[in-house]
């Protein structure tokens, strides 16, 4: 029987990230002050840019040529993560469906576009972490440079409006268990 009344069914998910962004308001709003800071936020517009793949791109074609094989296999191991961590990432927001900080929170400016809709969980994390994870593992010469990169591509995701520190913390968790992952499923030996 039909009453004429729309329901629209909110998903559980959008109720939960509701109340978590509630208790991460403050921590966004804090962060995303860098973005009234002119020199600040082109900082944290160019680290994004360069972790949108561009610096990761460079590492995977520069190993085979500074490392000879073993600088290969860690590339192959970037590209099977990448690609892993691309259809994860994009699967998850495309079912949790939540919006990101400078769209739902009043004060929250933001410093670029984002490439896509949907903020948890950070893309850019995951890929910073995995990638510098596989980097460091078989390069440690190379981590002084890969794991504060990733550090700021992290928080840039925050100080620019384009995610909560959930989405960041959810990002990195997910690409350090992939990195790990890789680590034990394709050995360098």
């Amino acid at each position: 029987m039909e009453t004429g009344v729309d329901v629209v069914i909110i998903p559980r998910t959008a109720d939960v990230f509701r109340r978590i962004d509630a208790l991460e308001y403050a921590w966004c709003l804090k962060l995303n002050r860098g973005c009234h800071k002119h020199e600040l936020r082109k900082l944290f517009v160019i680290v994004s840019r360069l972790g949108d793949g561009a610096f990761w791109y460079a590492f995977a074609a520069l190993l085979p040529i500074l490392y000879g094989e073993a600088g290969l296999k860690v590339s192959i191991r970037m590209s099977v993560v990448g690609v892993t961590g691309v259809l994860l990432y994009k699967w998850l927001k495309g079912r949790l469906m939540r919006e990101r900080p400078c769209v739902s929170l009043i004060g929250i400016v933001r410093g670029t576009p984002p490439l896509d809709r949907y903020s948890f969980p950070s893309g850019h994390t995951l890929h910073a972490v995995s990638f510098s994870t596989l980097i460091s593992a078989g390069f440690v010469e190379l981590a002084w440079l890969c794991v504060p990169f990733a550090a700021l591509v992290a928080t840039s995701r925050v100080v620019l409006g384009l995610h909560y520190p959930s989405d960041v913390a959810a990002g990195a968790v997910i690409g350090f268990t992939l990195a790990g992952s890789a680590l034990v499923l394709m050995p360098l030996a």
